[in-house]
Formats: C-alpha cells, structure tokens, sequence
C-alpha cells in the first residue's frame, strides 16, 4: 500500500515576530493521534525556543544551530527531513525558520526533495509571521523581512492586540503594496488561528525557477552571553516524546502567572548561583529594540530556572523544569541578535549588568 505524502508547513518572520508561538498555538486544536514534528533553525548556539516546544505535543523536535538553512547551512534542512521521514513518519513536518531566512531557497530545497523522493515529502505552504507592532521598523533595515512578506503563500499578522485599527490598517495597506494576492489573517492572541486554515494549501511556490538572489548574511549581528559555564556550541538534535522514557517538563506556566513559583531554596539554587530579579528587568529594560530585536535563551532567578523571550522591548520569562538544565550549565546562557554593528557593543553592556561574559 503506498503510503501518504508527508506534507511540510514552513513558517518564515523576522525575529521576534512570534513564530514560535503561533506553531505551538496549533498543536492543541489537532487530533490527539496527529504527529507533528519541528524541525527549527535559529541563530547562536543556546537551544531555547526547542526546549519551549518539547514542552507541548510534538512527536520530536529537531534543531540547526549557528546558522541560516538556506545559505550558510544549506542542505543540512534536507538531512534533516529525511532523517525525521526515516525516524518518525510523522502526519506533518513544520520547519521553523531563523529571522533571516529566504523562503524562496527553502521552497526550491524543498522542491528538490519532492523530486528526490518521489513525492513522498511535499511542501504544503510557506506561511510568513509578521510582527503587526514592529514590521515598519524592521522592514526598513532588512530586505530579506519584505521579501518574507511578498514570497508566501499566507501572511499572518501577529501581535495586532498591540496597535491601534489605524496603525493596522496601515500595515495591512502597505502589505498589499508588498503582496496584494496573498490572503492575510490576524492571529487571536495567542490563541493564533485554526490549523484548517494553514494546513493544506497546496504551495504553488516554485513550481518554475522563479528563486530570487537576495544577500541578507549581513543583516543580523548575534553575540553570545554567559555566566558560569559557556554554551557547548550545537548543530542539531531529534528528541522524540515516548513517555516511558522522557524526562520534559510539560509546564507551559509563564513567570507573569506564578510569580511565586519555584523559589531558590525549595530548588536547591544557592543564592550565588542565580541573577536578582530586579537585576535582571532593569538590565532588560535598558535595551534598545531600535538595534537590539531578539534575545533569548536561559536565566536562573531567586525563583527558579526560566527560559527568557526578549523581542523589541517585550518579554516573557517561563518557568523551565528540566533534569538535563542545571546551574553547573550557567546562571546566564543569552544570545543577543540585532543590527550589525551594534550587538556586541550592547551585548556587553547588557553583559556587564547581569556579571556575565561576552563571548
């Protein structure tokens, strides 16, 4: 019996535009029995957004680290997927994007791989996030974020609760002047939106050679900051969710709702060992979302260990249980990514704050 064509889901946005968020606001409204795997591409070496999804109802996350898949680590995407088919036989792969990524290099890898396997893996729909909130100020520093929003087969337009209906208006204006054919949706909050409306699209993106060169490797500037222990650079990994054996936290709390929760001395965390509080928001809001657009990665407060969301002045800290995390990996593990030329300037500001270093 021939077996059905695994449909891929690729979801491309600027950083911080809320990718993340919008895929893991999907698996909840699939079948129980649907298996979905992630396969993400981010920039640095700290894994954060990976760790945030194993907490949901992936059948398994992988992750390419220290680069973009469509340039700098080109082909490693169509390892990966041939690995996840070989491994997992999922109902959908999703590929997460880094913030600079080109869709058009991944559709046409992606074409490739349809060729390859004879259409056992088949590109669904590039879908492209964008930050309702932020778009006009990236999209002037970055073609590769107007070239996200014209190269798509939806657009949905995140974060909307935080303007205005002018200023969205707008948006929506200006992104027709990018792309009037497109259909553009507005995400609920972080309920997102419903799968049936992403899932299925059947992706008429090249088809024909219709790719278009655009250098964006020097858009996005990354620096890296720690203390204690430094990162151990990482290239990808699979982590599939058999309850026998996985050791995830399924927490999704976020700090805002338990400000109270997992304080230093029920968790072992000596008071050395971790960043104040007060500390650590006032080192936050010392950054500039003109240069600095995303950081992310792990902290360790008074009140337990917390993957940290940073994105144009607005941030999330969740609470992060994991047995595999633990303060010998460091108090501080950030990547901090924005406009080049400005990063490791902050970044060590930014570092010199929170008594960390500047890799």
């Amino acid at each position: 019996m021939a077996l059905t064509p695994i449909p891929i889901t690729v979801f491309t946005g600027f950083l911080g535009a809320g990718k993340t968020s919008v895929i893991l606001s999907l698996l909840p409204q699939l079948p129980k029995d649907y298996r979905v795997v992630l396969l993400k591409n981010e920039f640095g070496d700290v894994e954060v957004d990976s760790q945030l999804a194993k907490q949901s109802s992936l059948a398994a996350v992988s992750e390419i680290l220290n680069g973009c898949m469509c340039c700098v680590l080109v082909g490693q995407m169509k390892t990966a997927l041939l690995e996840i088919r070989d491994k997992f036989r999922p109902d959908r792969i999703i590929v997460e994007c880094s913030g600079s990524a080109f869709p058009a290099t991944l559709a046409f890898q992606i074409r490739e791989l349809e060729r390859e396997t004879e259409n056992d893996l088949k590109l669904d729909a590039i879908i492209t996030v964008i930050d309702a909130e932020n778009f006009a100020g990236y999209e002037d520093t970055s073609p590769t974020a107007r070239m996200q929003a014209s190269y798509t087969d939806m657009i949905l337009i995140n974060k909307s609760e935080h303007v205005s209906e002018r200023a969205l208006d707008i948006l929506i204006d200006h992104l027709n002047t990018l792309n009037d054919l497109t259909p553009k949706i507005k995400c609920d909050g972080r309920n997102g939106v419903e799968p049936a409306l992403l899932f299925g699209l059947d992706s008429k993106l090249f088809l024909e050679d219709d790719q278009t060169d655009v250098d964006h490797h020097d858009e996005v500037e990354t620096a890296t900051i720690y203390r204690g222990n430094p990162p151990i650079p990482q290239h990808g990994h699979a982590h599939e969710h058999d309850d026998s054996d996985c050791h995830c936290s399924h927490s999704t709390d976020s700090y805002a709702s338990h400000p109270h929760a997992h304080p230093a001395e029920s968790s072992g965390i000596s008071t050395a060992e971790f960043i104040g509080e007060i500390i650590l928001l006032n080192a936050l809001s010392s950054l500039s979302k003109e240069t600095i657009w995303r950081v992310k990665g792990f902290v360790i407060t008074e009140k337990g260990h917390f993957i940290l969301n940073w994105a144009f002045g607005r941030f999330d800290l969740t609470l992060f249980d994991d047995s595999e995390q633990n303060e010998s990996e460091g108090v501080v593990k950030l990547t901090v990514m924005g406009e080049r030329g400005e990063v490791r300037r902050t970044a060590r500001k930014l570092a010199e704050a929170l008594q960390a270093k500047l890799r």
